[in-house]
């Protein structure tokens, strides 16, 4: 019998087999095809016209007779002339003095302290010495009526001396006069010594977004065990959100919280109203105090509580608060000390693994390192001096005198590198200078001033051996920390005021200075004023009637009077 090939079931599965790669690329083009053709139609159908519509210019449709249809006109913008009505006053724009304030930036931080008659001019004036200048703004208050005003002290007198009516005074007068300008709010009493770098670091670590009553938390007596109120003896700190929401409150607390003491009376308003206690600890930032005991010296205190206090209390007299503050200031200093070796050392162990290697060490060690001139235009020139000499001076003489700042700033150099070479080489060798051979020195914007020193130095050894050797030594005092200052405007108009003595020895020179304002600040119309201050020798003044010795200059004043019509330069003898 004949072979039968394959059947139609085994061919159709061939067929398929060998299509199923293609099958989804077909799938998709048919389905394509199907879904744009019914999009052409339904277009189609959608968008016939009237066959009188026309296109106009630059293709857009028109009506008959050539006028754009309705809802079609096109754009044409047109001119608004300012008027101002001639019959309304209208206020002059000014605007602030300081870009911050225009932008609503707050102050960080305020301090009051809370004073009275006893204290006014013994620790007030204390806590203003030694902690008022770190504070950006620091404010006294007292009950004492027409209080006598000691100097370098803003103060706030209220004319009553409760003390829970002066918390009441001083509380609305802060919200009155300070709510708005600043984020947080620091109440002290004048015995009590507070870090102000310390409160300083504190506040901006906080939230300002959150209600904070923050200080040494104290329970009342007899009163909830969970509500606390901060001890006024050790200061503590307010939030602005917090006052905001309090002083609608206090005319309430006057009437209704009875207290001897002014902290107990706020503690209480606060939790009353607000139902906020105070805290001594709030996000992850301690309030940490300390209790001074009776005949406390300050210098023999070693207590870990006591080194990290922010505030301290109480102060019993003025020379215990200059003493706190000479003891914290050194162990602040040490501090500062100790960060920085920690700080050399860490970028000693580091330089090893930077590409430049151990080589790219500087010195001093985390000091930038010397500035590269690119030319010979840049190269920074150093100035040569002795311990009596200068040999580059102000005025552009070979020589001069060393004295003044200059010789100050010598003077400390040559003490500052003996001190170092002393603990370099102590115990077995100990220096003395001898004299200042050689001095050079300059200043390098990108580091500071820089100095080399030729010493001639006598060394004695333990045993009592001295030799004479001369040794160079290199130092740097590297800049400070750079602070912003707050500027006006620019185009603010404030008048600068210039105030100029003339003596007897000076009548030479007038002439040519007022030739020379008179071009650069009078002829510009530059807002300064000029003010003579005309300094009579005793003699000359009692034949002022006869003989003026300052007649020239009176008039050369009244000429130039005359030629600039709306300038007066006054003159004061």
């Amino acid at each position: 019998p004949a072979a039968s090939g394959p059947g139609p079931a085994m061919r159709l599965a061939a067929v398929l087999a060998a299509l199923r790669p293609a099958l989804p690329l077909l799938l998709g083009l048919s389905l394509g095809c199907s879904l744009s053709l019914l999009r052409a139609s339904w277009s189609h159908g959608g968008a016939e016209e009237p066959c009188g519509a026309v296109a106009g210019r630059n293709g857009a449709p028109e009506a008959e007779g050539g006028e754009p249809g309705p809802g079609r006109e096109e754009f044409r913008p047109r001119i608004v002339p300012y008027y101002r009505d001639p019959s309304k006053t209208h206020k002059k724009v000014l605007r602030t003095r300081y870009i911050q304030t225009e932008l609503g930036f707050h102050e960080r931080l305020f301090v009051a302290v809370l004073t009275s008659r006893a204290t006014l001019n013994t620790l007030a004036v204390a806590v203003n010495k030694t902690v008022a200048h770190h504070f950006p703004r620091l404010l006294y208050f007292t009950g004492l009526r027409s209080a006598k005003l000691p100097p370098g002290m803003a103060l706030v007198a209220h004319g009553d001396e409760r003390p829970t009516w002066l918390m009441y005074e001083t509380m609305r007068y802060i919200h009155q006069h300070f709510g708005p300008d600043y984020d947080w709010f620091y109440i002290m009493q004048d015995d009590t010594y507070a870090q102000a770098e310390q409160v300083r670091t504190l506040v901006t670590h906080l939230s300002i977004n959150q209600d904070v009553y923050l200080g040494r938390a104290e329970e009342f007596i007899a009163g909830d065990e969970q509500a606390r109120y901060c001890h006024g003896g050790f200061g503590y700190l307010l939030s602005r959100s917090l006052l905001l929401k309090l002083r609608p409150h206090l005319d309430s607390c006057r009437n209704e919280i009875l207290s001897v003491r002014p902290d107990e009376w706020l503690g209480r308003c606060i939790i009353d109203f607000l139902g906020i206690t105070c805290v001594s600890q709030l996000q992850g930032q301690h309030y940490r105090t300390y209790e001074l005991a009776k005949n406390t010296e300050p210098e023999k205190e070693e207590e870990e509580e006591f080194q990290a206090a922010l505030a301290v209390h109480p102060v019993s007299d003025v020379t215990l608060m200059y003493r706190l503050h000479k003891r914290f200031s050194r162990i602040q200093l040490d501090r500062a000390y100790q960060e920085i070796q920690d700080l050399q050392m860490q970028i000693r162990n580091l330089t090893s693994l930077t590409p430049a290697g151990e080589a790219g060490l500087t010195w001093p060690v985390g000091i930038n390192a010397p500035f590269l001139p690119k030319s010979r235009f840049e190269v920074i020139s150093w100035d040569y001096f002795t311990e009596q000499h200068l040999f580059s001076c102000p005025d552009g003489s070979p020589k001069c005198e060393l004295s003044g700042a200059s010789k100050a700033d010598v003077g400390e150099i040559i003490e500052s590198a003996l001190e170092q070479l002393n603990s370099r080489y102590q115990p077995l060798l100990r220096f003395s200078k001898r004299q200042l051979l050689n001095g050079y020195r300059r200043f390098d914007p990108t580091r500071g001033m820089e100095y080399t020193l030729d010493l001639l130095l006598e060394a004695v050894t333990q045993k009592g051996h001295s030799h004479i050797l001369a040794k160079r030594v290199s130092l740097v005092r590297p800049l400070s920390k750079v602070e912003i200052i707050p500027m006006p405007y620019v185009t603010e108009a404030t008048r600068v005021q210039l105030v100029l003595p003339l003596t007897v020895q000076d009548l030479d020179f007038v002439a040519n200075f007022l030739d020379m304002f008179a071009m650069n600040a009078l002829d510009t119309h530059d807002n300064a004023l000029l003010t003579l201050l005309l300094i009579y020798h005793p003699y000359d003044a009692q034949r002022v009637s006869q003989v003026d010795v300052f007649a020239g200059v009176k008039a050369m004043v009244g000429e130039l009077e005359k030629r600039y019509a709306e300038v007066k330069i006054p003159w004061i003898s």
